[in-house]
């Protein structure tokens, strides 16, 4: 089938000319709003890059890592120093690392940069009154921001497509209820219960980065990031995952590589007018170092892609779905416990008598108490002498996140037995107390969220 004409025209590639006869008597002109908006833009963004967890993901070298500099000193005074004299902060506020994106030192940051690359910007405007143009800069920061938003949208991608970001809900998560979640515990556990989609959306972000990496497709995998990284922030925003400052900025770094064919594309998708896309600008002044440039580009694109699917598939077998499970694995319900040789009813108001006990991974075992209070222990099961070792004693949250540990208590030994699969009793001597305990296991597979499945055919919706 032969496509319309008005759409060839408007999709059609017409090549770079390779070997240009006479140098352009006229360099490009620029509108002065294009020359001011290009200056602060390469300063914020290519601060933010550098700064940021952007520059350890922009840069793959399997055993290392760069911290995240704008966290260091020097660099991390004038962000306290903003924060504390021009905004008002007075209560004190760290850069350390916490997992989350949003901290009160994130936010002053991101304000300090916006100082910086205004008062940058300022400047480079007066001294360069007489500049038309910033075509050479602007084409090299355009690679240096393709691939700072490219290897991003890969290791996010990555760790979606290999299911590692969003795990499949553990059995403290099945234990829980749902309305003691948070927003973002829904959201990753809704995302986690579905394999197939997490990968599906990793798919996308992939597919965004490696485009956006490659000068001949860069335009298409723009857009395809811009797709990719507003949904994610609209998922931040609304199930309040505290990544909302990030996902911004990839937003606006996606606009800025979008923006020069903005006024094309409406005319293309919206006005269904025939239109050229600009050319992506190349970097080298003659033929062979285009190619050569182009060539590079793609070979980091490639290189970056084997190994974040290494280190990916690495992660998945040391502490994803395929990593070891315990010997026990499972959830354990609590049939009878005695303590010191007392019969403990099992009494909902009971905060010390045992209610289930989790296996799930190696090393970490957690007990349930009646009013179901968590505790969890590191452990060691010797599967030949049928003992567990509880080295220490670790209070954890409804969760089932590790907090700091209160106190580390001696090595403590219990024997136990399993005289059917699906039966266990534990005996020994447990802070000071004589228990024993018989359990029953509780398949994690036959909850409905994990046995449900898949079906083509419904006659009625199945929504519980």
């Amino acid at each position: 089938m032969t496509a319309p004409a008005d759409i060839a025209v408007a999709f059609q590639y017409t090549p770079p000319i390779s070997t240009p006869t006479a140098p352009d008597a006229t360099e490009p002109r620029w509108h002065i709003a294009t020359r001011i908006a290009f200056r602060f833009a390469f300063v914020y963004f290519g601060a933010y890059v550098l700064l940021t967890q952007m520059l350890n993901s922009m840069v793959m070298i399997p055993g290392f890592g760069f911290p995240e500099l704008g966290g260091l000193a020097p660099l991390r005074g004038p962000v306290l120093w903003v924060g504390a004299h021009v905004l008002g902060i007075t209560r004190p506020f760290s850069a350390q690392l916490t997992g989350s994106g949003d901290k009160t030192f994130d936010w002053v940051q991101a304000f300090t940069m916006l100082l910086v690359a205004t008062l940058a910007t300022t400047i480079w405007s007066a001294v360069a009154r007489e500049r038309t143009n910033h075509a050479k800069l602007y084409a090299a920061f355009r690679v240096f921001l393709r691939f700072a938003l490219g290897t991003t949208m890969l290791s996010y991608g990555f760790a979606k497509l290999i299911p590692l970001q969003m795990s499949a809900p553990g059995l403290t998560r099945l234990l829980e209820q749902y309305g003691d979640l948070s927003p973002m515990g829904v959201l990753w556990a809704s995302i986690g219960a579905s394999r197939s989609y997490e990968m599906v959306v990793g798919a996308a972000e992939v597919a965004g980065g490696l485009l956006v990496m490659i000068p001949q497709t860069t335009k298409i995998g723009a857009i395809l990031c811009f797709v990719d990284t507003a949904d994610v922030f609209a998922l931040n925003m609304t199930y309040d995952v505290p990544v909302k400052l990030f996902a911004f900025h990839l937003v606006l770094m996606s606009v800025f590589l979008i923006a020069p064919d903005a006024r094309r594309l409406v005319n293309i998708f919206l006005r269904g007018r025939a239109d050229r896309l600009t050319l992506e600008p190349t970097l080298g002044g003659s033929a062979r170092s285009r190619r050569v440039a182009t060539t590079v580009q793609v070979a980091y694109a490639a290189y970056y892609a084997v190994f974040a699917t290494w280190g990916s598939v690495r992660s998945w077998n040391q502490y994803g779905g395929g990593a070891r499970k315990s010997p026990l694995y499972g959830i354990w319900e609590v049939q009878r416990m005695t303590v010191d040789g007392m019969e403990r009813a099992p009494l909902l108001t009971d905060s010390t008598r045992w209610r289930r006990v989790l296996f799930d991974a190696p090393g970490f075992m957690q007990v349930r108490s009646m009013t179901d209070r968590p505790t969890g222990f590191v452990s060691t099961i010797d599967t030949v002498a049928h003992t567990i070792a509880l080295k220490s004693s670790i209070p954890i949250n409804a969760s089932g996140s590790f907090l700091r540990p209160d106190s580390i208590k001696p090595p403590q030994t219990i024997a136990y037995g399993r005289p059917e699969r699906s039966r266990l009793v534990i005996d020994g001597t447990l802070d000071g107390r004589e228990l024993h305990v018989e359990l029953a296991y509780r398949d994690p597979n036959a909850f409905m969220l994990r046995s449900r499945g898949f079906h083509w055919v419904q006659e009625r919706p199945f929504n519980r």
